[in-house]
Order: structure tokens, then sequence, then C-alpha cells
């Protein structure tokens, strides 16, 4: 199908699409147009990755827009179309690639925190670009221009499978479709063993396809050669490497790139190591030179050794990728791959699922990784690898893409050919009749008012993916009265006469997005405390909610936190459990463990210091950081609405860990451009709160801040000070801080400050 066949869509797309070098459809966007993808048919696209997926959600977004245009609904005469992705990282990106339909008089909207917000000034974008907890928080405050969505495209929609956050998807797309029975609804992913049943559920013209446009081989590589799926074998041998970094030296030698999938992250980091000495002598002197760039921005993001050692790594063409590094770190990795600087990535699996990073050549170097509940190493699913091998050949660079595991013997080559090449991915099954996943979603239903009866919310639940699956009759009804009486028992809702009515409180936690049993367990704490609790006791209290994933105990955690128990004691809010309740009380030292990181950062250790002694990166800070401050937020509301005497403390608590700063800063760390260094720059020279900054001489200002002119204009500005220049401003060397001396602008970038 050619492009200038294509109809009801702005002016001007298809001209567009000619001069981006798009003359006919691929294969599987010919059958979504067949289908009536632009005629508001709800679809589900089951297509391999490079597939053109992203071009049939945009024919769909485009073209719903288009009719609602012609028929002049809203201020505007414009509908609105929602794109969900499963990453906020992934939002980013897909709404650079948006971005190009802004020349047709579109606006484009990114939504991705604040769970509290209602989102209105979202309502003046034309695409909204949002990840799935975000339009569900939505649908929970309110967001009144929701009432216009034409189009919703649920991007990566196998994710319903994820027992973490499938059901929030799952929910979510029953709810629109619920609230908007002439919603277009389009779905998309790579990797659907039961494209079907998906198709039947969403109501949903199927387009399942295999088409690729560049050849995908999969493959075993077993002695010296590759297995192909095809039956051909092709040498490759191994020599004195091992087999991953043999495989990724005859990539480079074909001017190729690799991605490692492997199953850890030490594993992520020590494999990138060892391949390093592999592509650092395949590096010309242009690309070492850009490199070295590249490296330098990576040591800016942050001072910790896990930074330094990516930047090492990067210096020789390789890098490791997981969830322990700084989004920076990911975002500068990521894009020095797709220049081709960076050569080899050894990344976790959690890059399989992100953002845009095709390769040559992938390895699945480890198909096994530690599950706890199994008690051991359990294999990869298929869905997971298969996900994996799609991110190998990128069209209009490699002239084809390999994706390769890797067998030791005779046995496992067999094996890993009947597990992953000639099997299909499973299906995907709900996960949303559990309590832990009902518990949220039953408690917004019902504050929504989507549903004011039992009756109502049993009808609304049999809309979901779950019961069109389920064989267990009566199984979502059990569950779900459970979830109820726990609501009830705990004060967020009530029964009567089969009616059921969210209290007051039960409103204010669906909006704040946490999870009930979180709420109930701040509720409890805060009850507890005086008017005055510690930050540690506060830290801890939010840190044994479900909605903090909290840090391991390794060995020898167990004797240090049991000892830190007792000493503080007094604390500590809440029932403790004995250390005969074993479960409980190791559950109570992870969270203690996971409270004193958030101590430590909030009395201004540095983040190097804390990496090493918690065994984490940086990106593991911020994210306990990030979830302690939301946490305390809804702590914050809580006590305000519960009228308790601790509200001060909790936002206190949360104020200090925002900014990673002792109680003396915080009201210097409330001015712009001042965070937790220089907070404490400033304070040491004697400047302690706003108003000594506006009063402060310049030169003591310029001197705390290391001479830096620009900066010290910058947070003069920040407070207002009638006139910030520093021209003609000698800086006092007594205000000069005494700290470690590293370089102001590297500081300044750090996760630490700014």
């Amino acid at each position: 199908m050619k492009v200038t066949d294509l109809s009801g869509l702005p002016d001007g797309v298809p001209a567009h699409l000619q001069n981006q070098g798009v003359e006919e459809l691929y294969p599987p966007q010919a059958e979504a147009v067949e289908a009536g993808v632009t005629e508001g048919r709800n679809l589900v696209a089951s297509v391999p990755t490079a597939s053109g997926k992203t071009l049939v959600a945009k024919l769909a977004m485009l073209s719903s827009i288009e009719r609602s245009r012609q028929r002049g609904r809203g201020g505007d005469g414009n509908g609105t179309a929602l794109y969900i992705v499963p990453l906020r990282a992934l939002a980013s990106e897909k709404a650079d690639e948006f971005a190009e339909l802004e020349r047709f008089g579109l606006d484009i909207g990114v939504a991705t925190g604040n769970y509290q917000s209602d989102g209105e000034w979202l309502g003046d974008n034309d695409v909204v670009v949002a990840t799935s907890e975000k339009v569900d928080s939505l649908i929970r405050n309110g967001a009144t221009w929701m009432q216009d969505l034409d189009c919703v495209v649920a991007d990566e929609v196998h994710l319903v499978d994820d027992a973490q956050r499938g059901p929030t998807l799952e929910v979510t797309l029953a709810k629109l479709r619920q609230r908007l029975p002439d919603l277009q609804v389009v779905a998309l992913s790579a990797t659907v063993g039961n494209a079907e049943a998906v198709a039947d559920w969403l109501d949903a013209a199927l387009v399942d396809s295999t088409w690729r446009p560049i050849d995908l081989q999969t493959g075993v590589h077993y002695g010296n050669a590759i297995h192909f799926d095809d039956g051909s074998q092709r040498e490759l041998a191994v020599g004195s490497k091992n087999q991953t970094a043999a495989i990724v030296e005859d990539t480079l030698a074909d001017d190729g790139s690799t991605l490692v999938f492997v199953n850890s992250r030490r594993n992520a980091e020590a494999s990138a190591r060892r391949l390093a000495s592999v592509t650092g002598g395949a590096i010309d002197a242009e690309d070492r030179e850009r490199l070295r760039e590249v490296a330098g921005r990576i040591r800016e993001v942050s001072d910790t050794e896990t930074s330094e050692d990516l930047a090492a790594a990067v210096e020789q063409g390789a890098a490791f990728h997981h969830a322990g590094l700084a989004s920076e770190h990911r975002s500068l990795v990521e894009e020095a791959f797709r220049d081709r600087l960076i050569r080899v990535i050894s990344a976790t699996p959690t890059l399989a699922a992100g953002v845009n990073t095709p390769s040559r050549r992938v390895v699945v170097r480890d198909w096994q990784r530690y599950d706890g509940t199994a008690g051991g190493m359990q294999p990869l699913s298929a869905l997971e690898v298969h996900q994996m091998f799609g991110r190998a050949g990128r069209p209009g660079l490699d002239p084809y893409g390999e994706a390769l595991l890797l067998a030791s013997s005779h046995g496992e080559l067999e094996e890993l050919f009947d597990r992953y090449i000639y099997a299909d991915p499973e299906p995907v099954r709900s996960k949303l009749a559990a309590e832990p996943a009902l518990r949220t979603h039953v408690l917004a239903t019902v504050a929504t008012g989507f549903a004011t009866t039992r009756s109502a919310l049993l009808e609304f639940l049999q809309e979901t993916l779950y019961a069109s699956q389920t064989d267990e009759a009566g199984r979502l009804e059990s569950v779900t009265d459970n979830v109820l009486a726990y609501l009830d028992r705990n004060g967020f809702l009530e029964r009567e006469d089969g009616g059921l009515t969210a209290t007051r409180t039960g409103h204010l936690v669906s909006q704040l997005y946490v999870d009930p049993m979180s709420a109930a367990e701040i509720i409890h704490g805060l009850e507890d405390a005086g008017a005055e609790p510690s930050a540690l006791g506060l830290y801890h209290l939010v840190s044994r909610t479900p909605d903090m994933y909290r840090l391991y105990l390794r060995s020898g955690d167990d004797e240090t936190y049991t000892e830190i128990a007792y000493d503080r004691e007094d604390e500590l809010l809440g029932h403790a459990p004995t250390e005969f309740e074993e479960g409980e009380w190791e559950d109570w030292l992870s969270a203690l463990k996971t409270a004193k990181l958030l101590e430590d950062w909030a009395d201004e250790l540095d983040e190097d210091r804390i990496t090493e002694r918690y065994g984490v990166g940086p990106g593991d800070i911020r994210g306990k950081v990030d979830t302690a401050e939301w946490l305390l937020h809804a702590a914050e509301r809580l006590a305000a609405e519960l009228d308790v005497a601790s509200t001060t403390a909790v936002r206190e608590a949360r104020i200090r860990v925002k900014h990673g700063v002792s109680e003396e800063l915080l009201d210097l760390v409330r001015a712009e451009n001042v965070g937790r260094k220089r907070a404490r720059r400033l304070y040491d020279a004697g400047v302690e709160t706003r108003q000594d900054l506006r009063e402060a001489p310049k030169s003591t200002v310029l001197g705390a801040l290391r001479g830096r002119e620009k900066t010290a204009e910058n947070v003069l500005e920040g407070v207002g000070h009638p006139a910030p220049s520093m021209d003609d401003v000698e800086r006092d060397e007594a205000a000069i801080p005494e700290d470690d001396g590293r370089d102001e602008n590297r500081a300044q970038a750090n996760l630490e400050d700014f």
C-alpha cells in the first residue's frame, strides 16, 4: 500500500511521509490500515520490533484527531490521543519522536511523575504520552480532559502479564473503555503468545505478523560454531577467549555492535570490564576522543565508584547498563551506543523493555537468573528472551540481525533450541486476581464512582482481561470480598446493604496513589507517634510499606541492624515484631537498613560513601529518595487529615530527604539554585538563611561558592537580590570552603546537589 493511498489523516501527512523516504507501508502497517486503524477500529498489532508499530500508532492517533476536528469536538475542535508506555524513559523518547507531528498543528505533552495531580494542563495537548501509573492517577484525580479522549495506544501490552505493573494497565484500559464507549484502543507488542485473546478482550481486529524489514537469524553458539535456526552453521572460533568475547570481536570485525544480556548488575559490570579489552583495540583516534568526552560527562553525573567504572569502560568503547545507574548515566550510554561510539553493552534484562537500542548482534549470555521464591536459579521465559532477540538488527544500518544464546555442552545446545529458538512466547495471563493488586484498584474504583455497589464492582471487573481468561469460577469474587473487608476494617470505605462508599480518608488514599496497606501502616505509625517523631522513625515507617522497595540484608547485616534496632528502639514507630517472628523481624531490619540509608543521605553523607556502605548504585539512592519523598508527602497529607500532632515533623523529614540536608539547612535549600553542597558552603561561611543570603556581602557569597561568578549571580537572583551582578566583586578568601576541593562544575552536576 502506497502512503498516497492513505485517507482520513490531516492534510500533508502522506507528503510528509514521502519526504521521510516512506513511499510504501510495511506489510503489517498495510494490514493495520486495511483492518480499519485509520477509521477508528480497535486493533491489536503483534509485530516484531522495528517492523513499524510506531507508525501504526501515529496513523491511529492522527486519524482520530482528524475525525474529531471534522466533528468540531471540544473547545478547539480537537480531541486527544493518549499513548501509554511502561517506562518513564520511554515516555520522553516517544514524546521526542512525536514532536514531528507538531508540523500538523498538534501539541505534544508528556506526563510521568506527580501522582497527586489532576494534570489539567495536559488538556491543552492533542497527543499525551504517559506511563500507565500516571494515567491511572489522572483518572483517580478527576482529570476532566480525559473525557475528550478519542484514541488510546497501549505500547508493550504484553506487560499486562507483569505481576507488579500489569494490573494497573489492565484496569486503566478497562476503565477508559467503560467511561468512553467510542474510544479507539490500539495495543502494540512484539511478543504476545496469545494475541488473539488480547484482541478478543479489547473487541479489536488483530494484525499478527512475523514480517521484519531486515532478516533476523536466531541460534546458539556452541564449540567453535554458531548453530542457526534454519539448520545452517557458521564457524566462529573461540580460541583463547570466552564465547562472548569471541562473538563481540567477530561482530567488530564486521563493523557491528553487540548487546550482551546477563542476569545481574555485578555480572553486567564484570562483563563490560572484560569486553572493554576487546573493543578498546578497535577504536580509531577520532572515536576515542569522542568517547573520552562521553566518559567525562558520565563522571560529572556522580562521584561514585560505579560512575568511575562506567566511565573507564566507555573510554574503551564498552559499557554496562542496569537499574543501579543514574538515569543520566543510562541516557548517555544509550545515546553513545546509538551513535556507534560504544560498541558493546552488557546489560540486565531491563534494557530489553527499555528505550530504543538496536544492535547488530544480541547475545543472551545468561538464560537463568536467581528467583528467591523458587530458592534458586530459574530459566527466563521464552517471552523475555524473544524480547531480547528483538533488539537485533537496526533497519537502515545493519544488513541483518543475529540473536544468539550460548551453550557449553551438546545437551545444553539442544535444550536452548527447544526452550527458546523453536518455542513461541508464552501466552500473557492477567495477574489481577491477587489481593495486593486488587487492594488499590478496588478502592480507586469505588472512590472515583466507577462502582458504588458490590454488584456493580463485580460487573466492572468482568470487563477485565482476567475475567476473559479465568477458568476459576468465583475466584475474582472471593478475592474482591476479602479486599472489601480489608478496606472496611481500615476505615477506607463503608459497606451497607450492598452499597460501597469511600470515606474521606479512603478518597485521600486513592488520590495520593499509595497502596491502601501502605496508608494503613503509615496511619497506625503516626497515631503511635508523639508531636516530634525522629527523621529515622519516619524513614523507617515509610520504608516498611509495600510501596518501598527495601534493601536486602547481606551477610552480617542481621547483627548490625539488630543492634541498631535496640539502640534506637524508642524512635521506631508502631508495633515491632520480636526476633522470634523470623520473617517479620527480617522485614523490620530490612526496612531499618533502608531507613538508615535515607538518614545518611539527609545527614549529608557523601554519595560515594553511601554507595560503598550499602552496596548500591547512584540510581538506587535516587530511587529510594524519590520513593521516600512521595510516601512522606502522603504521610504529611494523612497526618493533616487525621489531625495528628506530627505533621510538621513529617514535612521537615520530607524536605530533608528530598534535598539531602540537615535540619539547619532547611531554609537555605528553599532558595532557587541552592542544593545541599551550596547550602552547606554558604552556611559554613555564616550565611544561614535566605534572608542572610539577600543581605550578605557579595564577596562572602562569591567566596563560599568558590569564586564562580555566574553561579553566585544565579543564587542571588533566586532569592530576589536587587543587584546580583558580581562585576568588580572580589571573593572573600575567608569564606572559601575547606571541603574536598572538587571542581565546582562537577559537584553541581552531581546527584547530591546543584
